[in-house]
């Protein structure tokens, strides 16, 4: 049975949802900087808590930085350190962007995103000099994970969305790529579509009439 289309707000993952990700260009970079074993110090699944705290907010950058040499052997700059740790971001696709926009008009656009500043502060500027404005203005409002000190899958960054943007779950789509993320999304009344290798952010939607297509089959 399909099920009725009660959607008001969207809230949107970032990474591996609008930027693409890449973890395996990430840990050739650390390879290449003499680091083997980065995988099991960062990957989709499993973050050290040193990442984790970065997440939060809960450690500044130099901190940061300094404990990551120390777990990983390495001695360089921060300039390099840096370079090689936003090795993971990859590009956003123009039409992922463009739909965004067409859709901003029939839903409340929001997103939520595990991340921390080092990155933040390149792919922000990044998206500004491809696209001339701010990624921010393409949602009602954003959630940042080190600016709220709130990260998923805890419960507790979910209802923190819901009680702060005045949102009812149940109204609300959740779109990530990770599965942890989602069970933690439904647990708390969310509505939700999981992005796989064999769909994307378009799969959602028809384009044209702009009408919700289909959910995850987790919620029928």
């Amino acid at each position: 049975m399909k099920k009725k289309n009660t959607i008001k707000n969207i809230l949107f993952d970032f990474g591996g949802v609008i930027i693409n990700i890449d973890h395996q260009r990430v840990e050739r970079a650390f390879s290449h900087l003499g680091v083997d074993n980065f995988d099991e110090l960062y990957s989709k699944a499993i973050q050290n808590n040193l990442f984790i705290n970065l997440e939060k907010g809960l450690i500044e950058p130099d901190k940061f930085r300094t404990e990551l040499r120390k777990i990983s052997g390495l001695n360089v700059s921060d300039k390099i350190l840096d370079k090689t740790w936003n090795e993971i971001i990859g590009d956003y696709p123009t039409a992922r962007i463009e739909l965004l926009k067409k859709i901003s008009g029939n839903y409340n656009l929001y997103l939520l995103s595990n991340t921390n500043i080092i990155h933040y502060n390149y792919y922000i500027s990044k998206f500004e000099t491809e696209f001339g404005f701010d990624f921010n203005s393409l949602f009602r409002k954003t959630y940042w994970s080190f600016m709220i000190g709130k990260r998923k899958p805890d419960k507790e960054v979910y209802e923190y969305i819901a009680s702060d943007s005045k949102i009812i779950p149940g109204e609300t789509l959740f779109v990530d790529d990770s599965e942890q993320n989602i069970e933690a999304a439904i647990a708390v009344g969310y509505q939700v579509f999981h992005i796989t290798a064999k769909n994307d952010i378009f799969s959602i939607f028809d384009v044209d009439k702009l009408k919700r297509l289909t959910f995850s089959h987790k919620i029928l």
